[in-house]
């Protein structure tokens, strides 16, 4: 067989499959047969098709590239050069291909890079029966963990934990999350694993169960309650020690600012092109520390999976729905009218 299965999106909500040759990998290069690829609510911006692709270059705009940034599943083919990686490796990919030679990419961190390409805009990505990728971006797997919660371990787990790392999160906080998807749900885990007291915040019922599940010792609907006076309460007038929104909603960056003690701390990850803040009672006079925080150094990776498997942390329950290739637009469509919150492809 010398073709494959590749989603694209021409534009306008429409989802093509398309056979596609598999690809060869170059020098430097690998070829994995994908087991699991996560949707992500930035792939929204290239299935609208309106050139308002939230990352990437030219090629984001074509409606050509196949999308997929948070691919997992097992090396078929390597390259000449490639050392690290060898057939049957079990790996997910990093979403930022950079120059490999700048400070950005020696530090793990080459979405920093000033040309660096992102798989699943730029070039492509894992919705698709096969993907080409650096070796330098392919992480390997522990043993303990499924190629589903691989996929879901990487922008949604990852980002979580690297703004946790930040934040210094540990048994002695209470932690407020704003924003109940994937990535807000992925927090919950993350700061279960490390031992915090978490308050879950959103406006949809069902969204606050599912945080409940996954471990949160308080969720409160914006909608009927008092949202930091509630907090307040929970915390016997102290405020929380710190917070994160994910939702990029103004109303919840303001109210994570508000909700905080003196000396908080509040990180900032939910995609917001801008907000209005009140630097001197908010940030000034508490003294709060506020981060943008944006995916993670691939050396965390190694950090990030050993915490899943030795905390037995249960990621899969992030996974609300999952899909064959072959249904993509269903998969899609569902994805954009939020019937779904976390959705994978999966290969058998």
């Amino acid at each position: 067989m010398s073709t494959m299965k590749g989603v694209i999106f021409p534009g306008d909500k429409r989802v093509e499959i398309k056979e596609f040759p598999i690809p060869t990998p170059a020098q430097g290069e690998v070829l994995v047969k994908l087991k699991a690829s996560a949707i992500c609510r930035s792939d929204m911006s290239l299935y609208y098709g309106n050139g308002q692709a939230v990352v990437g270059g030219d090629a984001a705009k074509t409606g050509a590239i196949i999308p997929g940034h948070e691919p997992a599943g097992v090396v078929e083919r390597v390259g000449d050069g490639v050392n690290s990686i060898k057939e049957g490796d079990r790996v997910a990919v990093y979403l930022a291909d950079g120059c490999g030679e700048c400070a950005h990419c020696k530090s793990g961190y080459m979405m920093f890079c000033k040309s660096w390409q992102c798989i699943g805009f730029d070039r492509h990505g894992g919705d698709a029966d096969y993907i080409v990728v650096p070796e330098k971006n392919c992480m390997k797997l522990p043993d303990g963990l499924s190629y589903a919660a691989a996929a879901v371990s990487t922008d949604a787990v990852g980002t979580l934990y690297h703004a946790q790392k930040r934040l210094g999160i540990s048994g002695r906080d209470t932690l407020v999350i704003f924003g109940l998807g994937p990535m807000g749900g992925a927090g919950i885990l993350v700061a279960k694993a490390l031992g915090a007291t978490v308050i879950a915040v959103d406006m949809i019922d069902e969204r606050l169960e599912l945080a409940k599940e996954l471990g949160a010792d308080f969720t409160l609907n914006g909608k009927h309650v008092k949202v930091v006076e509630e907090i307040m309460a929970i915390t016997n007038g102290r405020g929380a020690d710190a917070a994160i929104d994910c939702s990029g909603n103004t109303h919840a960056e303001n109210q994570a600012l508000d909700c905080v003690r003196p000396h908080g701390r509040v990180a900032f990850v939910g995609e917001c092109k801008e907000s209005t803040i009140r630097p001197s009672e908010q940030l000034i006079r508490k003294q709060i520390t506020l981060i943008g925080s944006w995916y993670f150094p691939i050396q965390e990776f190694d950090e990030i999976t050993e915490l899943i498997v030795r905390k037995n942390i249960p990621v899969e329950k992030l996974i609300t729905h999952t899909f064959p290739l072959e249904e993509a637009a269903t998969a899609f469509r569902l994805f954009d009218e939020r019937k779904t919150e976390k959705a994978v492809f999966i290969w058998e």
